[in-house]
Parts: structure tokens; sequence; C-alpha cells
């Protein structure tokens, strides 16, 4: 399991995810689970993705190799015109690798199934946000979807709800992310830290703010130790049951 958010404030989109893979509980290992295409002055691409281990791997790796190479036929994360066009150029990989991986007859809701977050912004236009499903298929962020969430999403959904603001700053979405996380960590075994957390600032067409939060982080201590204590000192404010 795992757990991934896109997000969009006016200043531009902020991403974060967990690194935790197991296998059962015998077998948990760290994988990055948010990859960058970049080309500073044009264009940054970023990529999140939850379900099988392989399947994510083989679609990352299978862009990357497609993209790195020299007259090859197939489009090209870095020479795609639009973010739709490179939206629906990930979900024809995920379809491509999901068919190439499951055995005849199985469908992309079998064990190969992922889902992925994609969010950038391509010179021209304003930066994008989608979320893609294990089919290949896609949909874009709105002014009432303003995020998405893939992996484990039920624990921090509610706190992402209550707290957004478009309007927030950098620092205020990032502290809103790292409650949302803690909530999600402390609920979900298989959800787990380091955090890797990136800012793609609006028109900077370059990656802003990218850094990797572990446990021993001082402002992620500092946000989940507050966090315990705010919700202790706002449950017994609210009145007992008067039965």
């Amino acid at each position: 399991m795992t757990y991934c958010v896109g997000l969009k404030i006016d200043r531009g989109l902020v991403f974060m995810s967990d690194t935790r893979t197991n296998a059962g509980m015998d077998s948990i290992s760290t994988f990055k689970k948010m990859h960058v295409w970049e080309q500073p002055g044009e264009r940054v691409i970023v990529l999140m993705s939850a379900g099988n281990l392989a399947t994510t791997q083989a679609v990352v790796s299978l862009l990357d190799e497609r993209n790195k190479a020299v007259g090859d036929r197939h489009e090209k994360l870095l020479e795609t015109p639009s973010m739709y066009q490179t939206v629906r150029l990930v979900g024809d990989t995920v379809k491509e690798v999901i068919a190439h991986a499951s055995p005849d007859g199985e469908k992309a809701d079998s064990y190969f199934n992922a889902s992925f977050i994609l969010g950038g912004q391509i010179k021209g236009s304003p930066p994008r946000l989608f979320m893609i499903y294990p089919e290949g298929n896609f949909i874009e962020s709105t002014d009432d979807t303003p995020f998405f969430q893939i992996g484990e999403t039920k624990y921090g959904k509610p706190i992402i709800i209550r707290a957004y603001d478009r309007a927030m700053s950098l620092a205020e979405t990032v502290k809103l992310l790292l409650v949302s996380f803690d909530s999600t960590l402390k609920s979900n075994l298989s959800v787990g830290l380091p955090l890797d957390l990136l800012f793609l600032e609006q028109d900077a067409f370059k990656v802003g703010l990218n850094r990797r939060i572990g446990q021993d982080d001082p402002y992620y201590r500092t946000i989940s130790d507050g966090w315990s204590s705010a919700l202790k000192i706002a449950f017994s404010n609210l009145p007992d049951f008067p039965g």
C-alpha cells in the first residue's frame, strides 16, 4: 500500500508521497514513488504511483527509456505539445504494461493494477493535474476537485477536505499535507516514512522545493506531536453527552 497526494494551490502544484512498499508484514522495503522529468525553462512533469510495484516500475522505466531513445517512433514525455497529450501518453503506457504483464484474458483490475497522479506545466499553458486509472483512462482536477489521492486515502482525506484553501501559502500547504500523512501513518502500517515532497511554482518551469522528510526531521516531529496534542485538547473541550 502507499499514500500519494497531488494538490493545486494558487501558487502552483504540491506533491507528497510515502516510500513504503510491502509484500506481507515480513517483507517491507523503501521505494521512491515520485518521479520527475524536467526541461528547465520549458516544462516539468511529475508522476506518482500506487499499486503493484513491478507494474509501476515498468511504466516509469518504459517512459524514461523511450524519452532518452534517439530516433524512437514512440512519443516522448519531453516532446509532448501539451499536458493533455502527456497524460494520454502515460495512460497508453499503463495499458501497454498491464496488458503485457497480465495472463491472457486478465483485466486491469487484477493483481497487476496500478494508479498514478500526473502533474506539471508546459510553457504556454497553466499547471494541470490528473489522476490515471489502471485502465489507462484519466480525469483532471477542477475547482471543485483541486486534489487527488491514490493508495490508502481514507485516513488523510477528511483533513484535507476540511482545511484546504486554494489561497494557502506553500508553508501552510506542507503543514496540511504532513498532518494528512501523519494521520495515515498512525492508522495504517503499510504507509511509512520517509516522505517525498515537491513543489512546482506556476510559470517557474523548474523544480522548486524538493525534500525528503524522515522520522528524525524536526519539523515533522513538531507537526506530529502538535497534532496529537491539539486533538486531545479539542476533544476535551467538546461538551459531554447529556445522558
